[in-house]
């Protein structure tokens, strides 16, 4: 047994060299989809071969599909702990049972802790997959003092924000994010100038934008200029949950236009019909049930007092008032405006992964398996553009070169999997059942996960750029 840094101890599952033989090999970096071995050196992708070099461990991937580890573009990091100075994995280790190599996380405005911290304690005490942080704009907002989210702020906070989104960017922060829907307040000065501190290393800006059903289409507009103006490239955050009430075929010729035109815009989405946000969040405001032309108890509530209820017009005013923090899960959305959004070859996969008191929406647990089994193993998207799509397209966006590819000298981040027995088993109710089919998970060439058990879950480290 080895011992961790923080006292506990896991499998040794570290080889110097490992042969993955007679896999499906899919790759998109390379067009490639056939049969072969994956050689891999002191945690690095030697070659991909017809041979069979000696290697200190041998996995036997006949009849299984062998491709880069999964990135999911689009996570809420796991909470960290001031008392016992740790990062208390959760999502991440779901995320590693759905084939997931790499989290970003930082997203929709929000950071869980000071991003630069929460990478160096990454590097120290090692996590299930390795993470990568955007720095949100929200977190920054209320760094040094708190602001109403109606309302702009003024000169000074915008330069404080700028001096601080700086330094976490250059201490390899992968970008910015923006929840502009959740601070309806933020001022076209605040989102240019941080936005603009992305494009000498050209790192990314995300965003939740500033509206959802019929007023996304203003919202994506906000975003592609925000694209040309700061001269980035913009990510517009879980497209099929601000889009997916019947305008998904209207906003996605508005992004390929945008597209056309020259904006670097390009989306994620999780494959199901129902959000998840907290119940104190603007998604809730004045005038939400008219919106989404629904009633209360299209809510379920997550956690807390009434977990596992659907919501009620008591429930729902007693929550927001005494307990704004509550998890909810919204059904509102609808299952073809979803289809057609994961369809489209300018969006990716990404979980929205989060959770409230340890319970949460099944995408954080599942959302790989079940864009797998629904639209890979259905025919509706091919493996090796659903391969892309989990993979290879978010390390391009990131400017990651050495991840979502299997070309030699990149890092062993490997998935296993056997496309027919992949199955989502979380359920709205009990959002952290793992699914099945992943038998198993490489990070930097070691065992992190067989058959689908942790063996290792310390061997993500940081990702930075």
């Amino acid at each position: 047994m080895e011992e961790n840094k923080r006292g506990g101890s896991f499998a040794q599952t570290a080889a110097d060299s490992v042969l993955i033989q007679n896999g499906r090999v899919v790759d998109p970096a390379q067009d490639l989809d056939a049969v072969c071995n994956v050689y891999i050196k002191e945690g690095k992708i030697s070659a991909l071969t017809s041979e069979t070099p000696n290697a200190d461990m041998i996995i036997d991937a006949a009849g299984k599909i062998v491709c880069p580890g999964f990135i999911d573009i689009h996570m809420h990091e796991d909470l960290y702990d001031e008392a016992s100075d740790s990062i208390l994995a959760s999502m991440s280790t779901s995320a590693l049972k759905m084939g997931v190599t790499l989290d970003v996380g930082g997203n929709c405005g929000d950071n869980a802790f000071d991003p630069s911290r929460y990478l160096d304690i990454t590097d120290r005490d090692g996590a299930p997959v390795n993470i990568g942080l955007l720095v949100g704009h929200t977190w920054l907002r209320n760094l040094r003092t708190r602001h109403d989210k109606y309302k702009p702020v003024d000169q000074i906070a915008v330069r404080q924000m700028a001096e601080d989104c700086q330094k976490h960017l250059d201490n390899g922060c992968l970008g910015l994010s923006f929840g502009l829907k959740y601070i309806p307040g933020t001022a076209w000065d605040e989102i240019i100038t941080l936005s603009k501190l992305c494009h000498p290393a050209d790192k990314l800006v995300a965003s939740h934008v500033r509206a959802d059903v019929d007023g996304v289409f203003d919202a994506c507009g906000e975003l592609a200029r925000t694209g040309c103006e700061a001269d980035v490239k913009v990510q517009f955050s879980h497209i099929g949950s601000m889009g997916g009430y019947g305008q998904m075929p209207r906003l996605l010729e508005q992004i390929h236009n945008c597209r056309a035109e020259g904006v670097r815009m390009t989306c994620d989405c999780y494959p199901y019909n129902a959000f998840s946000t907290g119940i104190g969040e603007t998604t809730y405001d004045d005038g939400f049930l008219e919106s989404y032309q629904s009633d209360y108890d299209s809510i379920l509530i997550v956690n807390g007092k009434y977990a596992g209820r659907r919501c009620t017009k008591a429930i729902f005013d007693e929550l927001r008032r005494e307990a704004p923090d509550t998890g909810t899960v919204g059904y509102f959305m609808k299952g073809g405006d979803v289809a057609m959004a994961l369809a489209s070859d300018f969006v990716m996969i990404g979980s929205d992964g989060v959770r409230n008191d340890g319970m949460g929406h099944p995408r954080a647990s599942g959302t790989f398996a079940r864009f797998i089994s629904d639209y890979i193993r259905t025919g509706k998207v091919s493996l090796s553009e659903g391969v892309r799509k989990m993979s290879t397209m978010a390390a391009q966006l990131l400017g990651l070169p050495r991840k979502g590819n299997l070309l030699p000298g990149s890092d062993a981040d490997i998935t296993i999997f056997t496309l027919d027995e992949v199955e989502d088993l979380a359920a709205y109710k009990n959002g952290q059942i793992p699914p099945k089919g992943f038998d198993y998970v490489l990070i930097g060439g070691k065992i992190a996960l067989q058959d689908g058990q942790v063996l290792n879950g310390r061997l993500g480290r940081s990702v930075r750029r």
